[in-house]
């Protein structure tokens, strides 16, 4: 009989066997100071790109005195108890409805987490008689929620109609056997590469697959559509999302999550969502918090507007100097070079260290071999200064890189 560590000593995974070169440093490293465009690290200030601070409100004057005043009033233990048995309250369900005005939907759930948010709920949709069908770019929570599905399961290349076409044909030859329904899943903005999910062209098939269609809009809700209300409102086709899943940590700045759709819907998922019905209510200075941030999105359109104004500048700017962003159409801004795992880690201290910017180094397995992504998230809270010495820096580093300054054979250990 084997013991089961045996086999974590011998394969700490394609990311964690690199952990004693890379732990401090190139992952888990420590941001300090106030969270904003400029923060500090090991020591250093440094131009900070890797945040998912949106429309600026992790650190704004309003959100820290309403956060600080919650939590003097209610602090953190209240409501104690999962909503189902002790935890609801009237500002639960306050911001449940305010959620649902917003997203023009019939009703909101309120969630704890996201990413645990996301895959429950595909779990408490879909009996083992439903085919899910799934874009293959799809978030880990949302490929662990399909991991979940006890029934069968198809996924289409990324973004590609025809593919969808043939897994939708496979996926209607199924439930004609089984007598169950389909469900087609994808995100409203993808969270690597910026591009959005074609949620227009996937509900023009609705009618001859009959479907229902789940969009995780992660990264869509706060900065696209109408003063952030995401990317089906950006295409114009926002009631034909059945479940639209939005979640906190983006745009909000905070912890939690919440599920839109149909009344009947909805209350389906209060009673059947394990995740929620098993877990301890969002603290009330929280959900205060969250009323308060819902708030700003909907009364001051300046700051997703700032947003778009830096978001603009940096990726033409990019783009004028030679750099590769991809296909993205959102605030998410990936920089695509050409280099391998050591070569990206060099990148990486040369920016940190000699240029004083801080962005996620995204490598292999998440991207193809010999592929670097240096994925920059722009705020309202950057200037248009740090844009111009961003491009300026990265068009010094990409002409390094292709001159081989970068070269090497083995991992930085900067421990």
């Amino acid at each position: 009989m084997n013991d089961i560590f045996d086999k974590i000593r011998k394969d700490k995974g394609p990311i964690g066997r690199h952990a004693k070169e890379s732990h401090g440093y190139f992952a888990f490293p420590k941001l300090e100071g106030d969270l904003g465009a400029h923060m500090t690290f090991r020591g250093k200030e440094v131009l900070v790109w890797s945040l998912n601070n949106y429309l600026g409100l992790a650190n704004h004057p309003e959100v820290r005195k309403v956060d600080a005043e919650a939590a003097a009033e209610w602090g953190m233990a209240y409501p104690m108890g999962a909503r189902m048995m002790s935890g609801q309250t009237k500002y639960h369900e306050q911001l449940e409805d305010a959620l649902s005005d917003f997203m023009g939907k019939e009703d909101t759930f309120l969630l704890n987490y996201g990413y645990q948010g996301c895959m429950s709920a595909i779990e408490a949709l879909l009996s083992r008689h439903d085919v899910l069908v799934y874009d293959s770019e799809c978030h880990a929570c949302m490929i662990d929620g399909a991991r979940l599905h006890m029934g069968k399961r198809f996924v289409f290349q990324h973004n590609d109609m025809d593919s969808l076409d043939k897994q939708l044909e496979n996926a209607k030859r199924v439930v004609e056997q089984t007598g169950g329904g389909i469900m087609v899943m994808t995100e409203g903005v993808f969270g690597m590469a910026g591009d959005q999910g074609k949620l227009k062209e996937i509900v023009q098939r609705k009618k001859k697959y009959n479907f229902r269609l789940f969009v995780d809009d992660a990264h869509g809700f706060g900065q696209m559509g109408r003063d952030g209300r995401g990317t089906g409102d950006h295409q114009g086709v926002q009631d034909e999302v059945d479940v639209y899943f939005g979640t906190f940590a983006k745009a909000m700045a905070t912890i939690g999550a919440f599920v839109s759709g149909e009344e009947d819907v909805i209350m389906y998922l209060r009673y059947n969502m394990r995740s929620q019905t098993f877990a301890k209510s969002l603290p009330m200075p929280i959900v205060i918090g969250a009323l308060k941030r819902l708030e700003m999105l909907r009364t001051m359109p300046e700051l997703n507007g700032k947003l778009w104004e830096i978001t603009r500048a940096l990726q033409s700017g990019l783009k004028e100097a030679g750099l590769d962003i991809g296909n993205t159409d959102s605030c998410v801004t990936p920089v695509y070079m050409k280099g391998g795992l050591p070569e990206a880690t060099n990148v990486i201290v040369d920016l940190r260290e000699n240029h004083g910017i801080f962005c996620s180094i995204v490598v292999y397995p998440v991207v193809p071999k010999d592929v670097i992504l240096l994925r920059l998230i722009p705020t309202a809270v950057h200037s248009l200064e740090d844009v111009r010495y961003t491009i300026e820096t990265f068009a010094k580093v990409k002409a390094r890189l292709e001159g081989g300054e970068y070269k090497a054979e083995r991992i930085m250990n900067m421990n």
